[in-house]
């Protein structure tokens, strides 16, 4: 079980597609495989963070996880519902799952051990995770197109962003400080 895990964490760094293609990956397993890749992710962000910012571990494992579910939403909602293609017909779960899945380069985050490398790190693993997004919604999405998926992927983020940006904006608002004129 340890070593199908394993597997799955090296073939997603490897950007293997084959991973998203093959079911034997998408067992009663698979849902726990990749909820633990987003909670370790988490950490080795708030790793990679603790040597700037002090971060709560449990924190840091929460947001991963409500990360992984709002990314799955938009790419389900956006690839599935929104710009299917004819053969694009998945479950939540398996789109759950490839989410999951695709946030192992994430991991790398535990090297950032030190300032110097903190930044190179997280600049690099991010891009990363977003290359595997596309290529496994690629995959489980039956797209044809490398341009409809990076799309797909690129309005989730978008979306994320903006309603990120509105909730820290909201929460600034409500700061004493904005009140100083």
């Amino acid at each position: 079980m340890f070593g199908e895990f394993l597997n799955i964490i090296v073939r997603s760094i490897k950007l293997d597609k084959t991973l998203y293609k093959d079911n034997k990956n998408f067992g009663e397993a698979a849902i726990y495989f990749a909820g633990l890749i987003m909670i370790l992710d988490g950490l080795a962000g708030a790793v990679a963070a603790n040597t700037v910012i002090k971060t709560a571990f449990a924190m840091s494992g929460l947001t991963a996880i409500l990360t992984w579910f709002v990314w799955a939403l938009f790419i389900y909602v956006i690839g599935v519902k929104i710009f299917p293609d004819k053969d694009t017909k998945v479950p939540f779960k398996k789109v759950l799952t490839a989410v999951g899945f695709a946030h192992a380069p994430g991991l790398l985050r535990f090297f950032a051990v030190t300032p110097d490398l903190m930044i190179p790190i997280i600049f690099l693993t991010q891009f990363w995770i977003f290359a595997s997004l596309i290529i496994s919604t690629k995959e489980i999405l039956n797209l044809k197109s490398n341009f409809k998926s990076f799309g797909i992927v690129f309005l989730a983020f978008l979306i994320i962003a903006f309603l990120s940006i509105s909730f820290v904006m909201s929460k600034m608002n409500a700061l004493p400080i904005s009140n100083i004129s």
